[in-house]
């Protein structure tokens, strides 16, 4: 019989958007750079199938961030932090769905 593998989830921000994910068991982890985020992100992918990752972080790794969409996993999300959001997570939706379908199914 095959053995199941298990992948982690993770949430990368700053520390106030972010703590209140370790009490559902999620792996959190708060950089301060934008070296210290792509160190984050890169060390997360080994086993994590999906990073959820602030906003404002993901604007300051844009080139991590699309390198890692080229890729099955880890499936990185752009969530709203403390401040609010950017927008970018709906856009990221967005584009996957208008991918995925083949037209942007979402214009009136």
């Amino acid at each position: 019989m095959a053995r199941k593998t298990w992948h982690k989830i993770a949430v990368v921000g700053d520390r106030e958007s972010v703590l209140g994910f370790r009490a559902l068991g999620l792996e959190v982890c708060t950089p301060e750079s934008p070296d210290e985020i792509r160190k984050a992100i890169d060390r997360l992918a080994t086993d994590c199938a999906v990073i959820y990752l602030s906003e404002r972080m993901a604007q300051q790794v844009p080139e991590t961030v699309n390198r890692y969409k080229q890729k099955l996993t880890p499936a990185i999300i752009p969530i709203p932090d403390s401040q609010g959001s950017l927008g970018l997570g709906e856009a990221a939706v967005f584009e996957r769905v208008e991918k995925a379908v083949g037209s942007n199914i979402f214009e009136e």
